[in-house]
C-alpha cells in the first residue's frame, strides 16, 4: 500500500491518495474543493492536483472517504465522482449531523436520512475497493459522525488525532463531545505502538514544514493534550477550556451546508445557487432590533 499526501496551505487539510502499487486500486480521503469567500467563487487548484496524481499513476478511484462534514474546507467528492466515477462514503451518523444543521441553517431543501452519500458505514464495518480493505472505526467527539479508517493497518484519523506535537481536533460544534474525543482517542491507542496515523490538518509551528504522518507510539508519548498517561478528567478540562478561546472556522458556514450535502452545491434559485450565513447565530433573532431607517444625506 501507498499513501500520497495533499496539503492545502489555506485550510491547513491533508488530503489523500491510498492505493494498491501492484492492481492500482485507489480511495481518495477527504478532497478539497478550493473555495474564496470574498466574491464567492470556487477553484480546482487543490482538486486538479490530486486527480492529475490519479491519472498519471492509472489509478482505478472506487471511492472517496469523508472522515466527517468538515468544517474548514468545502469537500471536491462531487467533482472525483464525475471525473472517476468515485462513490462517496461517510460515517452513518451523518444523519444526526444533517437534522442538526438543517435547522440551524435553515436547508429547507435538505433530506436528512444519508441518501446524499453513496455508501454509510457504522462502526466495524469493513468496505472493499479492489483489493484494498478499509475498516470503519466509528471515532466521534469532533462530530458525532466522525469516522478514522484503518487500511492497511494505518489510521486516517480526520479531525480526531493531528500531528503528535499539535493535539486533537476541536469539540465545540453543536453535539461536539470531549468526554467522547476522548474514548475514541483511547479506541485508537489501543492499537500497537506502531500504527502509522494520518491526519486530516496538519497545523505546522514556525520550526518545522508541513507533516502528514505519526504514529500511535509518538502520540501515547508526547501528544501534548493527550498521552497514554491523560485522564479523561485533565483532557475534557483542557480540551473545553481551548474550545472557549477558538474562533469559528473562516469557512464555517459555506463548508457545512456544502459537506452535508455530500459535496453538492445548493440548488439553482432564480438561475443562481445561494449559501446561507447566519447572522449572530448564537443571539436571539429579536436582540438584533429592528432594521433603522437608512441615514440621509445632508446634501
Amino acid at each position: 500500500m501507498r499513501v500520497q499526501p495533499f496539503f492545502d496551505p489555506r485550510t491547513f487539510t491533508l488530503s489523500y491518495v491510498v492505493f494498491d502499487e501492484e492492481t492500482r486500486d485507489a480511495v481518495a480521503i477527504d478532497p478539497v474543493l478550493d473555495y474564496e469567500p470574498v466574491g464567492s467563487s470556487t477553484h480546482t487548484e487543490s482538486i486538479d492536483q490530486l486527480s492529475d496524481f490519479v491519472r498519471k499513476e492509472k489509478l482505478r478511484l472506487h471511492y472517496t472517504l469523508e472522515t466527517h462534514a468538515h468544517a474548514d474546507h468545502l469537500s471536491a467528492a462531487q467533482l472525483l465522482r464525475r471525473r472517476f466515477d468515485a462513490r462517496v462514503v461517510i460515517g452513518a451518523s451523518i444523519t444526526e449531523v444533517q437534522a442538526t444543521f438543517k435547522d440551524v441553517l435553515s436547508l429547507a431543501h435538505l433530506a436528512t436520512d444519508g441518501s446524499q452519500f453513496d455508501v454509510l458505514l457504522d462502526d466495524g464495518e469493513t468496505l472493499q475497493a479492489g483489493s484494498l480493505s478499509i475498516k470503519a472505526l466509528a471515532t466521534p467527539g469532533h462530530t458525532p459522525a466522525c469516522l478514522t479508517y484503518e487500511i492497511g493497518g494505518a489510521l486516517f484519523t480526520g479531525d480526531l488525532l493531528f500531528m503528535d506535537d499539535y493535539g486533537t481536533g476541536r469539540c465545540d460544534f453543536p453535539k461536539g463531545s470531549a468526554a467522547q474525543m476522548y474514548d475514541s482517542i483511547q479506541k485508537l491507542y489501543r492499537y500497537p505502538d506502531a500504527t502509522k496515523v494520518y491526519p486530516g490538518h496538519d497545523y505546522p509551528p514556525a520550526s518545522r514544514t508541513w507533516k502528514h504522518e505519526t504514529t500511535i507510539g509518538a502520540s501515547k508519548d508526547h501528544n501534548p493534550q493527550l498521552r497514554a498517561d491523560t485522564s479523561k478528567e485533565a483532557f475534557v478540562s483542557m480540551r473545553q477550556a481551548r474550545d472557549k478561546t477558538l474562533a469559528a472556522p473562516r469557512l464555517l458556514f459555506p463548508s457545512v451546508q456544502v459537506n452535508i450535502d455530500a459535496g453538492r452545491m445548493p440548488p439553482v434559485t432564480n438561475g443562481k445557487r445561494y449559501l446561507v450565513t447566519p447572522i449572530n447565530l448564537f443571539q436571539k433573532a429579536d436582540e438584533l432590533g429592528e432594521p433603522s431607517e437608512p441615514a440621509r444625506s445632508a446634501a
